[in-house]
């Protein structure tokens, strides 16, 4: 498999790494607005997942994305805090449990094992109905809202005449049908890093499959953040920020 260079980024920072892994439809950059902070606890990386902005790998399966990950990886040698959200977050424990000498911490943003049955066939749909190119930024953060708007200015591409879908259609949809077809338990109990399970309430996780990652998992920590939707890191920083700081500060 043929990785593209660019796909990692040095946000600065000193210490142990963090590496900070974005959502299905993101970016690294949708990171920024919580880089300062974390550059206080560590080197801080972003990573650019396939598929977005980049080739997308073949086949198109979560452990083909999990061996582009290592492989961008590879030049950081100390044990890492892997925080992600959503497709980051499993991505994170995927490679925790491949690489469990790597990984130091692990940080878990409103994702589950177990999505079957669902199908992501009316989703796709609907993006593809989106306006594009979006002309302006404010057209953007009309369209979705500040919170989603944000984290969409951040992921598509800005060309001369406005913004873009930074990836292909059937690229999200295939990852997410993915996640229909199969569960994501076993690679889950493989995990032996210290584990801090973040929820939002208004959740796209199915019930109780978070608490009950907690509950199998010796070493984790599980909390639910009220009035957060799926994007908790953007739509309550301050709580994400109180919670993922208090998890840093206990690995030492």
């Amino acid at each position: 498999m043929v990785v593209e260079e660019g796909r990692l980024h040095d946000e600065g920072g000193s210490g142990s790494p963090i590496l900070l892994l974005h959502g299905l439809m993101g970016r690294g950059q949708t990171w920024r607005r919580q880089v300062p902070w974390l550059r206080e606890h560590g080197h801080v990386y972003t990573f650019d997942a396939a598929g977005h902005g980049r080739p997308a790998p073949d086949p198109l399966t979560t452990e083909a994305f999990v061996a582009d990950l290592a492989a961008a990886l590879e030049t950081i040698t100390d044990p890492m805090v892997v925080i992600g959200h959503s497709m980051g977050g499993l991505h994170g424990w995927c490679f925790a449990a491949e690489f469990p000498a790597r990984v130091r911490g692990l940080v878990v943003e409103d994702i589950a094992p177990d999505f079957r049955g669902r199908t992501a066939a009316d989703w796709a749909e609907l993006i593809r109905s989106w306006p594009q190119p979006f002309e302006t930024a404010e057209a953007v953060l009309e369209f979705f809202g500040p919170v989603a708007g944000r984290y969409f200015l951040d992921s598509f591409d800005q060309r001369d005449d406005g913004w873009y879908l930074h990836g292909d259609v059937e690229t999200f949809r295939a990852i997410s049908e993915e996640w229909g077809t199969r569960h994501f338990w076993d690679q889950w109990e493989k995990v032996r890093a210290p584990v801090l399970l973040i929820e939002g309430e208004h959740t796209i996780t199915p019930t109780g499959q978070m608490v009950k990652m907690a509950e199998l998992h010796d070493d984790s920590a599980y909390i639910r953040i009220a009035d957060a939707g799926h994007l908790v890191h953007d739509d309550q920083p301050e709580r994400y920020r109180v919670a993922v700081e208090e998890f840093l500060t206990s690995l030492g």
